[in-house]
């Protein structure tokens, strides 16, 4: 069975940071394109970053460029997204996702496609930043 499964999300002040943790199993961790994306309350779900499965190059859109990083420990299977600098405007449930397609992936993480049809997705974590 397929399960990607997020953690680390909470409740943190502005400026705060987090930690969050996809943990993959049920496929060939390797071959798949991890992404993060995230949804707030009454808005689209959009792209955050991802790790590329052609040669691990990480790709962020550009409200998080500087302050996020993904990361991947192939080992345990995981990816993680440290997320440092945080602002309100960061709450959002964020979902990791695994897609064969890495090309797909990026192009959604980092330019205005929003073709949200990965192959996998996890059930998400909350993240909620106060002012």
């Amino acid at each position: 069975e397929v399960q990607l499964v997020e953690s680390g999300g909470g409740l943190v002040q502005a400026g705060g940071s987090l930690n969050l943790s996809c943990a993959a199993s049920g496929f060939t961790f390797d071959d798949y394109a991890i992404g993060w994306f995230r949804q707030a309350p009454g808005k689209e779900r959009e792209g955050v970053s991802c790790i590329s499965s052609i040669d691990g190059s990480t790709y962020y859109a550009d409200s998080v460029k500087g302050r996020f990083t993904i990361s991947s420990d192939n080992a345990k299977n995981t990816v993680y997204l440290q997320m440092n600098s945080l602002k309100p405007e960061d709450t959002a449930v964020y979902y990791c996702s695994a897609d064969s397609d890495p090309i797909h992936t990026i192009a959604v993480v980092t330019t205005s496609l929003r073709n949200y049809d990965m192959d996998y997705w996890g059930k998400g974590t909350l993240v909620t930043v106060s002012s």
